[in-house]
């Protein structure tokens, strides 16, 4: 079992936002080493919550998407929290996937030229407002990994595979890991001692990275050729039982973490060892909501 404590990922759910707030200390306290917000619920709305409710715990969001506001605007609000949490913040962006830009209904460019522009830009103008926090760039992908390393303070992956990580890694060089260059990676975690009902849970919340074709390249290029076929063939047939059988334990036990606490604490250990600085708890539950799945959480750690 492991000593090093893992960041968790946190979402202001509406309904819910006040509770939320009132948990960030909570997660402060049980020593948990940060907080990370994803898109939904508004990323920055909540850090700026963190910054107030808290005193030592690093947080940042995981991510802000590029395309809901100017990279001017996205700078001048990430200024502010770098200085109101005295160094605390990190700002993690990227350029979100193809459905929720079809939502947004918005033009884009190539995502790594957009991205380095959108980074080239923050940048240019920060001076005047005081300067950014790290920039942290949501990666999957080689050429994005090389980007993180051009124009950011790290990188940031959402479910990736374990087996994959060195090769990755290998990607940024020796001086940058030694220079502070951050490294995170936000896990799908189930705690229950009945492996396959937490498989099955975790199983649904990858359903809709595997029907992306971003994704199910990058799991390719890890070595799942096979379970990347068979949920191809089954989305092409509109078969949702189908995906989830083309999800194999060994594919899942590569980028998500499962079981009992034993189990899971390992394998946040086995992250840790191969070159995440902060693996990112996801939590879900098979027995409940967001409340129940902080409460297994706690108790794996406490």
């Amino acid at each position: 079992m492991t000593d090093r404590m893992p960041a968790i990922s946190l979402a202001a759910v509406p309904g819910r936002r006040a509770q939320t707030v009132e948990l960030v200390k909570e997660i402060e306290d049980r020593g948990f080493s940060g907080i990370y917000c994803p898109s939904f619920g508004d990323a920055m709305g909540l850090c700026l919550s963190i910054a107030h409710a808290t005193s030592t715990i690093e947080f940042g969001t995981s991510i802000q998407p590029i395309y809901l506001q100017h990279a001017v605007s996205l700078a001048t609000s990430a200024s502010y929290l770098h200085e109101i949490a005295e160094g605390r913040f990190r700002l993690g962006v990227g350029v979100t996937h193809g459905p929720v830009i079809k939502r947004l209904r918005v033009e884009t460019g190539k995502p790594l030229s957009d991205m380095r522009e959108y980074v080239e830009t923050m940048r240019a103008v920060s001076e005047s407002m005081g300067g950014l926090p790290p920039v942290v760039l949501a990666t999957l992908r080689d050429k994005m990994v090389g980007l993180s390393v051009e124009v950011g303070d790290g990188a940031v992956w959402a479910n990736a595979s374990r087996s994959r990580m060195e090769h990755s890694l290998s990607l940024v060089p020796d001086a940058r890991q030694a220079d502070d260059f951050w490294i995170g990676n936000m896990i799908p975690t189930v705690i229950d001692d009945d492996i396959d009902a937490a498989r099955a849970r975790n199983r649904k919340t990858l359903q809709g990275y595997v029907a992306l074709p971003n994704y199910r390249n990058y799991w390719i290029d890890a070595g799942y050729e096979a379970e990347m076929a068979g949920v191809s063939k089954a989305l092409e047939a509109g078969d949702k039982d189908g995906v989830l059988a083309a999800m194999s334990d060994d594919w899942l036990d590569d980028c998500t973490l499962s079981g009992s606490v034993g189990r899971v604490r390992e394998g946040v250990e086995a992250w840790f060892d191969a070159g995440v600085t902060s693996p990112i708890i996801v939590p879900s539950s098979t027995s409940g909501g967001q409340v129940k799945a902080f409460a297994e959480l706690f108790d794996a750690f406490a």
